[in-house]
């Protein structure tokens, strides 16, 4: 039995683009409360202007997530507006360019790093004392293919992070479990969104019409959402049909 969102206060990380977006969208329509952060407001303001054209509720706070003080400034102030964080999506992350060891600096391995393992951290320890306080709470970390599979494709430091984000995930159900808080460590594999114009090799339009569609992850999210609160989906891998990994090599 799916359970009711509606009124539940939904931060949402990533919120301006992609998978964020998508998912921000998806639980605004199933009555939840949401919470746009980012780096930049203008896409966050798109995002919320969608949800409010539909009667939703959002507001926009942006912040880099790799900052800790500027993540904890807005669970302070979800905590002070609306005194609960009933769900945490965790959906900002970046990748570079120049990924391979041969190419990648120290200094572009620790942007990686601080968005795609780091900022996660902040925002859940960051949420986790108004969690247990309600006795519930559901995170879900958006991670990768690479997060389960290392692969040449993403690069050590993507690979590192969602390998990291899919530990802290299942950290947390064995530590919070007995708080009523949840986490679901989504993995997707190629997913037809923004981060695809940092690849090296330029994805094709016909490419990107076989992968995943951010609309997918959005309706994954909102499926974990309504989950009832005694049910734990620990890690969803979900890749499109039309898998690269799997394909490489063999004539479509």
């Amino acid at each position: 039995m799916q359970r009711s969102i509606a009124g539940e206060v939904a931060w949402v990380t990533g919120g301006g683009t992609g998978i964020g977006q998508a998912g921000a969208v998806r639980l605004a329509g199933a009555g939840a409360k949401i919470v746009l952060t980012g780096r930049r407001r203008e896409p966050l303001d798109d995002t919320a202007k969608m949800i409010r054209g539909k009667g939703g509720e959002a507001i926009v706070a942006p912040a880099d997530m790799g900052k800790r003080d500027e993540v904890e400034a807005i669970a302070k102030r979800i905590a002070e507006e609306w005194g609960r964080c009933d769900i945490l999506v965790n959906s900002a992350g970046i990748n570079v360019r120049n990924r391979k060891w041969a190419d990648v600096d120290a200094s572009a391995f620790d942007s990686v790093m601080d968005a795609n393992l780091s900022g996660p951290f902040y925002a859940t320890a960051a949420v986790l004392p108004m969690m247990r306080k309600q006795k519930s709470g559901l995170i879900i970390q958006i991670s990768s293919w690479a997060g389960v599979y290392v692969s040449p494709l993403t690069g050590p430091a993507y690979s590192v992070s969602n390998h990291g984000l899919v530990a802290l995930s299942e950290s947390l159900n064995q530590e919070e479990c007995v708080n009523g808080i949840r986490s679901c460590c989504i993995c997707p594999g190629e997913v037809a969104t923004p981060i695809l114009d940092k690849r090296p090799v330029p994805v094709s339009d016909a490419d990107k019409a076989k992968m995943l569609q951010a609309d997918d992850l959005g309706e994954t999210i909102l499926f974990v959402a309504r989950m009832p609160a005694h049910v734990c989906l620990n890690e969803i891998l979900i890749s499109p049909t039309w898998n690269r990994s799997y394909a490489e090599g063999v004539k479509l």
